[in-house]
């Protein structure tokens, strides 16, 4: 351990073990929307009942994630972190041994619990391990995971499902779970926080139903129906205990979620237009595949190779932006990747069916490009002024945020999809009625990706985020005396 501590700097065993844990948890999610179709098949499901396949992780998830602050800073992160990978390695494979659906959702929702709390946590780990001048390089290490995961997951799950049993989907998790844990285990310090205050039993219960509700809410209203009883009920009443978790979270000495954070004018509108650009990003991966699948007759395998260029952009990019950050700051970072990713996605709101697959990817790269900008700079930035006793409670607001915020976007954009393909069936082919509602939805991405930039340009302020930025070398004065 010592010999491997003298080679490299603690900071960058954290984002070994942060980055295989974070690539594992993003990938499954995206492996597993490409396995929908086969796992029907085989347990002989109805799509409604497989549906909770999807939701009961995402509930899991919803519950576990504002706690995970918490709970990593009371117990302490290594064992929080390690325990929660544990978790979500061992639920893989429990998930694949599955002979029933019932089992494959219980194991479904452990896999949740672990998933939950590794991404606040390990986030947490990432950020204390690096000094607030090394943000940005600690943002171009999280962001290579963020974007490959989501890309490298409809491929993977595309070859399995077409050459390989459906169980390699999760055992597929196996190899990448146990190398992290180990690493982890060996090298790993502990951190616990001695001012972590007692379990905030109130804010741990209004938290993890409201969110729960918010996020069921979200992922059944564009198949079922925003006025449904179930969305109704879900939805009113996760936005109604969330509204009472604000109320009794700013009385609680030591809250569960720590809202008096959004005081810090970086923190608010960093995590603001993140809300903004992260779901219409979220959303946007949702239907790309889609419609090629869908009118364009891409395999899943096609579909993914078609995206990947966008993770491409986004690796390329980053190693730029992480050494632009403290000089050029947040502000025109951000604004700047936000006005490329717009004007390169709105094209699509105008291809056709016989539009190229290589224009497609060309787009999906500078969409990466821009990405990279928007997304180290406010994820380096977003931090700067929390201290280090707040920083897990920090990650969990910011991990719920950003959760809430891409099943917002799918939610929205989802919605407009299917309305405005419904409203072109009568007059229009199948396909073309399809390509009308992507059309709309696309576009509605672009606007709400404008409206980001537009955010970031006015409430970003460099000063804010001076901590992570390196002050510029003044210039010496030349004596002129004799």
């Amino acid at each position: 351990m010592s010999a491997l501590q003298d080679k490299f700097e603690y900071k960058w065993i954290v984002a070994v073990t942060f980055v295989l844990g974070l690539f594992l948890e993003i990938m499954d999610t995206t492996i597993m929307n490409v396995a929908i179709p086969t796992l029907e098949e085989e347990f002989g499901a109805s799509a409604a009942s497989m549906e909770w396949v999807v939701i009961g992780y995402l509930l899991a998830l919803a519950v576990w994630i504002p706690a995970s602050g918490w709970v990593g800073d009371k117990v302490g992160t290594k064992k929080t972190f390690l325990f929660a990978l544990f978790l979500f390695t061992a639920a893989s494979a429990l998930c694949g041994q599955s002979n029933s659906l019932g089992q494959l959702i219980v194991f479904r929702l452990l896999q949740g619990v672990g998933g939950g709390m590794l991404v606040p946590v390990g986030t947490a780990m990432l950020y204390r391990s690096f000094p607030p001048a090394e943000r940005a390089r600690a943002s171009t290490i999280l962001i290579v995971p963020t974007v490959v995961a989501p890309a490298l997951g409809p491929i993977i799950g595309g070859a399995i499902v077409d050459h390989l049993s459906w169980r390699w989907i999760f055992y597929v998790n196996l190899p990448i779970g146990v190398l992290g844990f180990i690493f982890g285990a060996i090298f790993l310090k502990e951190h616990k926080e001695p001012q972590a205050g007692k379990f905030d039993a109130p804010g741990f219960v209004l938290s993890g139903i409201g969110l729960a509700g918010i996020l069921y809410a979200l992922s059944q209203g564009p198949t079922h129906g925003w006025f449904s009883t179930p969305v109704l009920v879900t939805g009113l009443g996760g936005l109604a205990l969330f509204a009472l978790l604000v109320k009794v979270e700013l009385t609680v000495k030591e809250p569960m979620l720590a809202l008096r954070l959004y005081k810090d004018r970086i923190f608010r509108n960093a995590n603001i237009t993140n809300t903004m650009a992260y779901g219409s990003f979220a959303a946007f991966l949702f239907l790309l595949p889609q419609m090629l699948q869908g009118p364009f007759n891409a395999t899943a395998l096609e579909s993914g190779l078609t995206t990947l260029p966008q993770a491409c952009g986004v690796i390329l990019m980053s190693q730029i932006v992480g050494r632009l950050y403290h000089t050029v700051g947040p502000r025109r970072l951000v604004t700047f990747g936000l006005v490329v990713a717009t004007l390169a996605s709105l094209p699509f709101a105008f291809l056709g069916l016989g539009t190229s697959m290589w224009t497609i990817r060309i787009l999906m790269f500078i969409r990466g490009c821009g990405a990279s900008f928007s997304f180290v700079g406010l994820q380096a930035s977003t931090y700067s002024n929390i201290e280090a006793r707040d920083t897990g409670r920090a990650s969990s607001i910011f991990s719920a945020q950003r959760q809430t915020s891409a099943a917002l976007g799918v939610a929205i954009f989802a919605t407009i999809f299917v309305s405005r393909m419904n409203h072109a069936l009568p007059d229009n082919s199948a396909p073309v009625a399809a390509m009308s509602g992507y059309h709309a939805a696309f576009l509605g991405s672009v606007i709400v990706t404008a409206l980001g930039a537009v955010y970031a340009y006015f409430n970003i302020h460099d000063e804010d985020a001076a901590p992570t930025m390196r002050p510029r070398p003044k210039k010496s004065k030349v004596s002129t005396s004799a």
